[in-house]
């Protein structure tokens, strides 16, 4: 099994370089040569991590992980994804959600960041790396922390943090600044495209490459993409076991990367029926689903705050893999939600559906509510992303009662943070990432030139 670009200008590569560069030399995302099918098991794994190395496996074939792949999910996945019942008078028993909030920084992108940096550690010592890999991440509010505490002292590793400064909640704002270490943390004047645009073009600059060690932990890894199939391939498996249908998906989504992962866990063959996105605002996806061009467009600020992508990068996948608009269309369904709605929908959540809603999980809710007004009678779940607890200030006020973190979250809060204010600039950002000698290089010759 080899990886190749989204954009067909890179050689086909190993698994184990792909994870170790994030991003293609031609600047597109990794992606399987070929999608696997598997054959599914009379009777599921009983563990997440057990199904993890199980969906995994075919993938790493040809790497220096095979072996240790299971000791790998083994440590990576060691909190569960528990699909559980939404409760309330309009429900039978066949609306779910699914939560993903139950890792260390209470957000569904602790699953394949801990993977990612399991396996990355793994490859440093089989190919015995002395030089430091710096993992650059762009955030919208919940990667950077589950990045951060992936690789948090973790030997050999520094990781850098880029966040849009004043567009993520104050609880994930310290989440993203309270590590240290070798965690260096960002704050950006500007969009979190604005971040993605930045850690995409240090990623691509081969002068930055050759002179520090960079991979990414962005979605558009592919140690994130694979990662992710794990909780859907689980829950997918157990569901048809316990209820003999298959399940289908409401996927808060931003930059599709969450949402690419269940797409490709369907695609290999696991029982998942229709998948939906849920976005906010930001109606990129609901705009070309409904038959518009796709058509980047500039951030709007809503309350689900890690959904505000104008230009999400997983969108490059999907037409990779499907090649026309009518085969995209024809996959999967998109539905914008507004911030009166997430509003509405967090407030009467308790009641109506049994649970505290985060504002990313309330657009999902909604969604779910517009499919069984229109009649559809189908299992659904709903894809829980974050931890309520993450967004007290909007969260609170709506329930009206406090929502207390779980431990892990409350262990990050106590923590004193610290970040740097940083221009939406690509520049600026290299120059940040040069080493100090290569940077005062720099310097010299921008000042001699400006002379000259």
């Amino acid at each position: 099994m080899s990886f190749v670009s989204t954009r067909h200008g890179t050689a086909p590569t190993p698994i184990d370089d792909a994870l170790i560069a994030g991003l293609a030399p031609d600047g597109g995302l990794y992606v399987p040569e070929r999608i696997l099918q598997l054959t599914l098991p009379g009777k599921p794994p009983v563990s997440l991590a057990e199904t993890a190395a199980w969906v995994l496996a075919p993938y790493f074939a040809g790497s220096v992980l095979r072996e240790a792949l299971p000791a790998l999910c083994a440590r990576a996945y060691d909190f569960d994804a528990p699909l559980l019942p939404l409760t309330g008078p309009q429900h039978d028993g066949r609306d779910h959600v699914l939560e993903l909030f139950h890792g260390p920084t209470a957000a569904f992108k602790d699953y394949a960041a801990r993977f990612l940096a399991e396996a990355l550690g793994a490859l440093r010592t089989a190919r015995g790396d002395t030089e430091p890999t710096t993992i650059l991440v762009a955030t919208s509010g919940d990667t950077g922390a589950a990045v951060a505490g992936a690789f948090h002292k973790r030997p050999g590793f520094e990781v850098v943090i880029l966040y849009p400064d004043g567009r993520v909640s104050p609880r994930q704002a310290h989440g993203l600044e309270c590590w240290g270490d070798n965690v260096r943390t960002f704050r950006v004047a500007g969009t979190f495209d604005d971040c993605q645009r930045m850690a995409k073009a240090a990623l691509a600059d081969r002068d930055l490459r050759e002179k520090r060690a960079l991979t990414s932990a962005n979605s558009i890894s592919l140690g994130r993409l694979l990662p992710q199939v794990a909780y859907y391939a689980h829950t997918a498996l157990h569901h048809m076991q316990s209820h003999g249908e298959a399940l289908n998906l409401i996927v808060p989504t931003g930059n599709l990367g969450n949402a690419a992962a269940a797409w490709l866990a369907r695609r290999m063959g696991l029982p998942i029926g229709e998948i939906v996105l849920a976005t906010n605002a930001n109606d990129v996806l609901p705009r070309y689903f409904a038959g518009a061009p796709y058509s980047p467009q500039a951030t709007r600020a809503t309350l689900a705050n890690a959904m505000d992508v104008g230009a999400p990068s997983n969108f490059e996948r999907l037409t990779c893999w499907l090649g026309d608009d009518k085969s995209l269309r024809a996959s999967l369904r998109a539905f914008a939600v507004d911030d009166d709605v997430i509003r509405r929908t967090i407030a009467t959540a308790p009641e109506r559906h049994g649970i505290v809603a985060c504002p990313h999980t309330a657009c999902a809710l909604h969604v779910l509510e517009i499919l069984r007004a229109k009649g559809d009678q189908r299992a659904w779940s709903v894809v829980a992303t974050a931890h309520p607890a993450k967004f007290e200030t909007i969260v609170e006020p709506l329930v009206g009662h406090a929502v207390p973190p779980p431990p892990a979250l409350a262990a990050c809060l106590a923590r004193p943070a610290h970040g740097e204010a940083l221009k939406a600039d690509d520049d600026a950002l290299k120059a940040r990432l040069l080493p100090a000698r290569a940077s005062a290089s720099v310097t010299a010759r921008r000042e001699a030139a400006v002379q000259d």
